[in-house]
């Protein structure tokens, strides 16, 4: 299994490069550049223009490396662990293909907002519960759920499963699409998620989530090659629900979808913040409780240069993914 996670990472890693080589000068020329919102941080404003979608490339690597991977699973007869895999691909593709036409509509429009919330909710809400349904039809989905830090499984009634599956479907690719606000700054932050599902697949002996966090974790780290400040790409709505599609999969895939609590929890403040902010904004007819939200712009109002909040978020996500390893390690 080490080998086939050494090479899902090398594919994964090498083909991103590869394509950000070949795809940063076509964005350029297509002028598919980043419109940055009005209500943003007004240093912000030099970034316009830097091109965005460029989540396009390690979706392009981590694709590739997965269906080389597939190969193997169905050169050797692993036809399961095959299926398990696409599956889990195809979800994190179609929250890219959302990604895109929010991309698109931004670019075609010329300003910071493409499809409506409502839109982008009822087709990642539709898609979710299809990819669920699919799972659940050809064996590859159980509704035991693994509770972490307690090492034991509960039995969840399929209705109560599905729903609660969809919402942190929804909510973990919406998390993820709100911590990038900064260069690098989700890229940064997701890597150790990735790495911790890459150890623990490791450790309980699940080639597929292996093999998919393994790409992951390559794309991400040749990606920000690219997106660390000052990035030379974004990766747009196409590439954070990818991500969050992903990340989705991997915990869904290994039936303990709760991991993500502590595991994201750099997405989960940075999404809870946003709540708090618009909701008492709107309780109190105007008032704020940050200087901006998400957090990581009231960090940036407070005087944080995004080298620092790079390291800081990234740091926390390192610290809370061996917590959630800790969570874990019991099952082993």
């Amino acid at each position: 299994m080490v080998l086939q996670l050494i090479i899902a990472f090398l594919v994964s890693l090498v083909v991103t490069v590869v394509a950000g080589l070949v795809l940063i000068p076509v964005l350029r020329r297509m002028k598919a550049g980043q419109t940055i919102r009005e209500d943003g941080p007004v240093w912000h404003k030099n970034k316009e223009g830097t091109p965005t979608m460029g989540g396009l490339m390690f979706i392009a690597g981590v694709t590739i490396s997965c269906l080389i991977a597939a190969i193997g699973f169905l050169r050797d007869g692993f036809y399961s662990n095959l299926s398990a895999l696409l599956f889990a691909l195809l979800l994190a593709l179609v929250f890219a293909a959302i990604g895109f036409l929010d991309d698109y509509a931004k670019l075609k429009k010329k300003q910071n907002l493409g499809l409506k919330a409502k839109q982008k909710f009822i087709l990642q809400l539709v898609m979710s519960a299809g990819f669920l349904l699919l799972m659940w039809v050809t064996g590859n989905l159980t509704t035991d759920m693994y509770i972490p830090f307690v090492n034991v499984y509960v039995s969840v009634p399929a209705p109560v499963y599905f729903v609660f599956a969809a919402f942190v479907a929804v909510a973990t690719v919406n998390a993820v699409n709100i911590t990038d606000g900064i260069d690098g700054l989700a890229t940064g932050v997701s890597i150790p998620v990735a790495v911790f599902f890459v150890y623990v697949s490791f450790l309980w002996g699940i080639e597929t989530v292996g093999v998919f966090a393994a790409a992951l974790v390559g794309g991400l780290f040749a990606f920000l090659i690219f997106n660390f400040h000052p990035a030379r790409v974004f990766m747009g709505d196409t590439g954070s629900l990818f991500l969050g599609g992903m990340i989705f999969a991997m915990a869904l895939s290994m039936d303990m979808p709760l991991i993500l609590i502590p595991l994201g929890i750099v997405y989960f403040v940075e999404t809870l913040s946003d709540i708090i902010q618009v909701t008492y904004f709107k309780l109190t007819h105007g008032k704020r409780v940050f200087k901006m939200a998400p957090i990581h712009h009231h960090f940036e109002m407070c005087g944080w240069n995004e080298y620092k909040l790079f390291v800081v978020f990234t740091s926390v996500s390192i610290v809370f993914a061996g917590i959630s390893y800790f969570g874990v390690m019991l099952r082993v």
